[in-house]
């Protein structure tokens, strides 16, 4: 397990990000170095219409395993030790089977989770759904991990389709994706991201009042927003 400490957290810089949606603060990410877009993975969960999710990520990691009824001990202690407004990240990829249910999203939500994203399936999404908690996930499945998988360790670094995440980084997740942003990145993003939002509000005025795109971004002015 790797340490982290919470207290360290930039909510300030969250709050602001959650401003703005996901294509604005990919936007900005890109070019600073990561890539923080984790591909495949979309809404399963209920966001409310324009609902964003922001916060810092604890992960958990599964590992292959043959056990059958064995205790989620590790996924159930990052569970109850979750920070309030914190995202879960749950790496089940390594074999079939559903990292995430309902008594999980039950746990998760009961303790202050903002939400819970899994690089792989998830199961029972109208009990899920009947939550109204936020869960994002590659796709579904009623197939459980008993006999297939286990929990083993949390806290710890993940490797998700080449994007390294680790605990304290800052996911952004809304309608259209997720996006990881590094810890020590969250200050600078939400500020540009607050600049390209101002900038965006200045556009989208322009056009309700009926002005031409083509005056707003000239022929030749790069990065015009789409």
């Amino acid at each position: 397990m790797t340490a982290y400490d919470y207290n360290q957290t930039d909510w300030a810089a969250i709050k602001r990000l959650s401003n703005w949606y996901s294509g604005d603060i990919h936007d900005v990410l890109d070019g600073r170095g990561p890539y923080g877009f984790l591909k495949g993975i979309s809404q399963f969960g209920v966001l409310k219409p324009g609902q964003v999710i922001c916060g810092p990520v604890s992960t958990v990691l599964y590992e292959p395993s043959t056990r059958t009824g064995q205790p989620q001990d590790v996924y159930h202690g990052a569970i109850d030790a979750v920070v309030k407004g914190g995202i879960l990240l749950v790496d089940s990829s390594c074999a079939e089977g559903s990292g995430t249910g309902e008594l999980m999203s039950s746990g998760a939500k009961t303790k202050g989770a903002a939400a819970t994203v899994v690089n792989g399936t998830v199961r029972d999404l109208a009990e899920v759904r009947k939550l109204d908690y936020p869960l994002f996930a590659k796709g579904m499945s009623p197939v459980g991990v008993s006999g297939r998988m286990e929990a083993t360790h949390y806290q710890v670094e993940l490797d998700i389709d080449g994007v390294k995440v680790r605990p304290g980084d800052v996911i952004f997740a809304d309608v259209t994706g997720v996006v990881v942003i590094p810890a020590g990145l969250v200050a600078v993003i939400a500020d540009a991201a607050d600049e390209l939002g101002k900038n965006e509000v200045s556009c989208r005025q322009r056009i309700l009042a009926g002005e031409d795109l083509q005056s707003i971004w000239p022929v030749g002015k790069a990065g015009g927003p789409i």
